[in-house]
């Protein structure tokens, strides 16, 4: 009995070992879980302002914008204003554009404003001006002007009448007196020619003028002076010859004076207006002194007359815009036809211009070549 009882013991026992090894197995402890952080929300961009819209530039020749007419001070200013207020009206007239006239205040002041304001401005400068504009920023020349049925004129050499000077070549050391080294006729173009025939002058005398120099001639302060030159009008009122006979090469030398049976009686007009012999008219330098030397033409003659030299421009800036430069030139020759045109700038006492035609940068290269062979320099 004892011993079935034991049995009994150590087979519960057995069973509750193998119970106990079959039992789950022990869980692990959990590791604590990894709490991760929450993802920022990047703040919500704010978009780049935007460039405010530009505003365009008004229009060239819109009245917000004006065309500036500029013209050099060559002239009394007032009347330059008076004639250049009625050119003006004419162009708005024909074209609808604004134009605003403006007279620098020096040559070089014009060519400065110019270069300045390329795309608005245009100029009646002269071909010296223009040569040099031309150089410095590119201003295209456009119109040329025409004077008399011609579109040039001339550097007159004069000496007095009863000097032994035949020829240029006679110059050699003799004393030269001039207006002003800016001056294309007075100065520019006789220092190049004579430079070309290898003449060399002796002192040179800065008159300041035209008139100061055929006066210092006239009373031989001076061997030879140099001075404009303009063709003179025949016992009819009409030119000794024209700029078609110039250009075939029919005009000699002899026919740029008066001639010699007519110079005894040269005297200015009863208005003293006019330099006149017997009908003929002179129109050179020599003219504008008639008042105080009445016997001009009897003292002073001509030694020698330069090459033509080509006539003051009207000429644009260099970023002028196309189009509105074609509706000017187109209006500009309509307007030279016209009584107004006379009123303006066709006046003689304004620039005398009779007309204009039309003009190319290669026409000015003799200009150039005065330019760089004197060095001459426009300084702001």
């Amino acid at each position: 009995m004892k011993r079935s009882i034991y049995m009994l013991f150590a087979v519960l026992a057995v069973f509750a070992f193998v119970l106990a090894a079959c039992g789950p197995a022990e869980v692990p402890a959990t590791e604590a879980p990894v709490v991760e952080e929450p993802t920022a929300v990047p703040p919500t961009a704010v978009p780049p302002t935007e460039e405010p819209t530009a505003v365009p530039e008004p229009a060239v020749g819109s009245p917000e914008h004006p065309i500036k007419v500029l013209f050099v001070p060559s002239v009394d200013a007032n009347i330059i204003v008076t004639g250049g207020e009625v050119m003006a009206q004419a162009l708005n007239e024909a074209t609808g554009l604004t134009f605003e006239v403006v007279v620098p205040t020096s040559y070089a002041a014009t060519i400065e404003e110019m270069c300045a304001s390329p795309t608005d401005t245009m100029a009646f400068i002269p071909g010296l001006g223009y040569a040099i504009a031309s150089q410095l920023c590119g201003v295209d020349v456009s119109f040329k002007a025409i004077r008399f049925g011609y579109p040039v004129y001339w550097a007159e050499y004069i000496v007095a009448r009863d000097s032994e000077f035949q020829t240029l070549e006679d110059l050699e050391g003799a004393t030269w007196g001039f207006g002003d080294q800016g001056s294309t006729s007075g100065y520019m173009v006789p220092f190049v020619e004579l430079a070309e025939l290898g003449v060399t002058p002796g002192e040179q005398v800065q008159t300041g003028g035209h008139n100061q120099t055929v006066t210092a001639v006239y009373n031989g302060e001076v061997d030879f002076g140099t001075v404009f030159y303009s063709v003179p009008l025949n016992a009819d009122g009409k030119p000794v010859f024209t700029w078609a006979e110039y250009q075939e090469g029919k005009v000699t030398e002899d026919m740029y004076e008066l001639p010699a049976e007519v110079i005894p009686n040269c005297a200015p007009d009863a208005e003293g207006k006019k330099l006149l012999c017997d009908g003929w008219r002179v129109l050179d330098a020599r003219a504008n002194i008639r008042t105080e030397a009445p016997d001009v033409m009897q003292k002073v003659r001509i030694l020698a007359v330069s090459s033509a030299i080509p006539n003051d421009t009207l000429s644009f800036g260099p970023e002028f815009p196309a189009e509105v430069r074609a509706q000017i030139e187109e209006a500009l020759l309509a307007f030279a036809g016209t009584e107004a045109w006379g009123q303006s700038i066709g006046s003689n006492d304004f620039y005398g211009w009779t007309g204009i035609e039309a003009a190319t940068d290669a026409e000015y290269d003799i200009v150039r070549a005065m330019v760089e062979a004197t060095g001459y320099e426009i300084e702001p």
